[in-house]
């Protein structure tokens, strides 16, 4: 199982918060850079371990979009058993 790291804290914008999970999980060129194609993504992902820290700076920073964006990392884990959401 592969063990990812994402700290939430640098992140302020939508296109950086795409950007950096893009390059943490290796999506590839094409990837929409949406919720929906993030949990297209992560629903089909392999095993693999996110532990997201300072989750709740995504709400700080992004408001309603970073509830969204917690949500959507949530519903994924919980449709794809493979992938495994720790948020510190």
């Amino acid at each position: 199982m592969r063990e990812l790291l994402l700290d939430a804290e640098t992140l302020y914008t939508r296109a950086q918060a795409h950007d950096a999970l893009a390059k943490v999980f290796g999506f590839p060129a094409d990837y929409g850079r949406n919720l929906d194609a993030l949990y297209d993504l992560l629903t089909a992902y392999p095993p693999a371990r996110l532990t997201l820290r300072h989750a709740e700076m995504l709400v700080v920073h992004m408001g309603n979009y970073g509830e969204l964006l917690l949500r959507v990392l949530a519903d994924a884990a919980a449709e794809n058993p493979s992938f495994i959401l720790s948020a510190e």
